[in-house]
């Protein structure tokens, strides 16, 4: 009865999408109209948010076996191929805005280093005053992130080698062979010379355990992992098509399909990185936090960069001014906060600020 329970998130997820194949054309957002696309849109989303809770929770039963660093890698990777695949399906879908992509991208930096990291911070200190970490491990991965969130989304605004925010195509390759090149010195240095330093300082035995995840064996949390990631795949694309429809229908701005896919994708991780946080083991939240940030860079870039090249998809990372300065900004601030070894609940406050001036952003049509 446990292991069916387990399959219910996605059993439920092949049988949802297998009753809009079966639909058709009938279920199109634009022969049903506006009211029942969105009913139909909130269960798309619940149906994939419970697959990727089912992920998460798979990838914290391989977390508990493998132990730190791995686990949160793992953790990360799992949420970058839900990550890649609504992207794409975004890409695909036939009349997404050139600039769908980066925005969404735009949007999992600024939710993980404003929104997450600010409620790890607050939530944490407010419960344990001062918090620490290890220093080297955050430091590792701003110095990933800075180098490439530059190159990748406020570069292509500033060059005149390709119209608007795009890469040209040597822009392009070099983007995809830097960033994935140092993706991959940097899990050689996560996982294997420098493991020590993405942990917690002084943590006791069993303090990096994932508490609360149901452990079984390897091979019973691969095959669930990916049973879950099956149907988020699959339903990625009927979700890009409703989110577009209902965007288009109330009449919202378009970076907000951006921003709902992102937060979709990081709820379940990024609710581990609260809990972390607020069991004062503030070094798993800063791998969750961060490794989702860097990992959106040196991963998701790349990925869709090829889909673009493959499907001759028009790609537009180059932010506008608005948002080049809220990044800056919002690295500075990062730079500060992990500058020192402990962290407090003003610093918290500071990252939900500019979470909060991100969100208005969007709406402000001016």
């Amino acid at each position: 009865m446990s292991i069916l329970r387990s399959a219910l998130p996605s059993l439920t997820g092949f049988a949802v999408f297998a009753g809009f194949t079966a639909a058709g054309n009938v279920l199109k957002p634009e022969v049903i109209g506006i009211g029942p696309s969105l009913l139909l849109l909130a269960l798309i989303f619940l149906t994939i948010m419970w697959c990727a809770f089912a992920v998460v929770k798979h990838a914290e039963g391989l977390a508990t076996i493998l132990g730190e660093p791995y686990g949160t890698l793992i953790l990360t990777l799992s949420v970058v191929g839900i990550e890649v695949a609504l992207i794409v399906a975004i890409m695909i879908s036939g009349q997404a805005a050139p600039a769908m992509a980066r925005d969404t991208m735009f949007s999992v930096i600024m939710i993980v280093l404003n929104g997450l990291i600010g409620i790890c911070l607050l939530a944490g200190g407010l419960r344990h005053k001062n918090q620490t970490y290890n220093l080297q491990g955050a430091n590792a991965f701003l110095s990933i992130l800075v180098p490439l969130a530059i190159f990748a989304l406020v570069l292509p605004r500033v060059t005149h080698s390709a119209p608007g925010g795009e890469l040209s195509p040597l822009q392009a390759g070099f983007e995809i062979v830097m960033s994935l090149s140092l993706y991959g010195v940097f899990l050689a240095m996560q996982t294997v010379t420098h493991t020590d330093i993405f942990r917690q300082p002084d943590a006791g035995d069993g303090d990096d355990a994932h508490h609360g995840a149901a452990v079984r064996s390897i091979p019973y949390h691969v095959i669930g992992l990916f049973a879950a990631l099956v149907p988020i795949i699959l339903l990625s694309k009927k979700l890009a098509l409703y989110v577009e429809f209902g965007i288009a229908g109330i009449g919202a701005p378009i970076a907000l399909s951006g921003f709902i896919v992102a937060a979709l994708v990081l709820m379940p991780e990024g609710l581990s990185g609260v809990q972390a946080a607020w069991e004062n083991k503030l070094q798993r939240a800063v791998n969750i936090c961060l490794g989702a940030a860097v990992s959106t860079i040196g991963l998701t870039v790349p990925a869709v960069l090829i889909v673009s090249w493959v499907t001759g998809h028009t790609l537009e990372l180059g932010l506008e001014l608005a948002d080049i300065v809220l990044l800056v900004l919002t690295l500075v601030v990062s730079l500060i906060t992990f500058g020192t070894r402990t962290t407090n609940y003003l610093q918290g406050a500071v990252h939900l600020a500019l979470f909060a001036a991100y969100v208005m952003m969007i709406f402000d049509l001016a």
